[in-house]
């Protein structure tokens, strides 16, 4: 006779099977977004995003007066007319005196942001600064400012300044701990999985919306993009010939940004998907000269990087947590 202990017998039924499901549910669902995360993936994201608040907004500044100026070409008085929004926006309560020292003030606060000064108060401040913006230069707005927006949120809603900043630096000072790693924290886990989630819908709407277009089924949109010389940085036309290649980029784009949603939560999978959107922005970089929305787009893949992996490039020490796959992010969906 075995002298193993006999197990409780599995409830059977269709009650028993639905309150196991809402428990499995449940934990999951807790497990997803309030376990504990090391906070160093969302410094470095912090860092990026901040870089590229401040360029963008640098670059605005270079021509101040044809944009913010009083006879601008996206002149307050029409715009606020035509898009009665004017609450969604500082600028239209400016005066046209004080737009040069406001603006070079926003871009100093961005910088402190980007070092991760005053993170709790420079970060929604940077949020406000970039929603702003986009809401007086709603006509000069792309995908890159909407997703520099996006970031800074949920940059503002987690603690954003608890790894590579500032803030972390006088924390260690005071504390004569020359360390100083900032302990993982459910503010961290949650700032990540905001973006992730809000990246999985971006792919899978961009994807999904190519549906649409003839072009995409037929299999020779990657060659109209390529050949249109309004945007065209890289002369990939010698490749028309070779409709095959053509073909292939196409269907492969189309099915990676609808699969992202998807195949980014399996750990195995997760280096796989995260080369693909390495190659399509560089791709769309190189060939299309979008650089910066390319980069940005990255950043915000980059809340799927292992903070593990990511303690590893930049040599920082590791916390004291349990051993975690280095090509995962923690996460145990799969």
């Amino acid at each position: 006779m075995s002298d193993r202990p006999r197990q409780p017998p599995v409830p059977l039924g269709l009650v028993a099977y639905f309150d196991r499901l809402t428990e499995a549910t449940a934990r999951g669902w807790d497990r997803f977004w309030f376990t504990p995360s090391d906070p160093i993936v969302l410094g470095l994201i912090r860092i990026w995003t901040g870089l590229m608040l401040v360029y963008t907004h640098v670059v605005w500044g270079l021509r101040l007066p044809e944009f913010l100026g009083p006879l601008s070409f996206l002149q307050g008085v029409p715009l606020a007319n035509e898009y009665g929004g004017a609450w969604a926006s500082f600028w239209w309560y400016v005066p046209a005196a004080w737009t040069a020292t406001i603006h070079w003030g926003c871009v100093a606060i961005l910088g402190l942001f980007t070092l991760g000064v005053s993170t709790r108060v420079t970060s929604v401040l940077a949020w406000l600064i970039a929603v702003s913006y986009a809401n007086r230069l709603f006509y000069a707005t792309f995908g890159l400012d909407q997703t520099n927006a996006m970031l800074t949120l949920y940059l503002a809603i987690a603690p954003s300044g608890d790894a590579l900043s500032v803030d972390q630096w006088r924390r260690a000072k005071r504390s004569g701990d020359s360390r100083a790693a900032a302990p993982p924290s459910i503010g961290a886990n949650l700032g990540l999985r905001l973006i992730q989630v809000n990246m999985c819908v971006v792919y899978f709407f961009a994807g999904i919306a190519k549906l649409e277009g003839e072009s995409w089924w037929s299999g020779y949109a990657m060659w109209q993009a390529f050949a249109n010389y309004e945007y065209q940085t890289l002369d990939l036309t010698w490749l028309a010939p070779h409709t095959y290649v053509w073909n292939i980029a196409t269907h492969v784009t189309i099915v990676w940004e609808i699969s992202f949603c998807t195949l980014i939560w399996f750990p195995l999978l997760r280096p796989l998907v995260l080369a693909g959107a390495i190659l399509l922005h560089l791709g769309i970089g190189l060939a299309l000269g979008m650089w910066t929305f390319g980069l940005i787009m990255l950043v915000g893949c980059a809340a799927f990087l292992s903070p593990v992996l990511v303690r590893h490039w930049l040599g920082c020490e590791q916390l004291r947590s349990p051993p975690v796959d280095m090509l995962s992010s923690g996460d145990e969906l799969c």
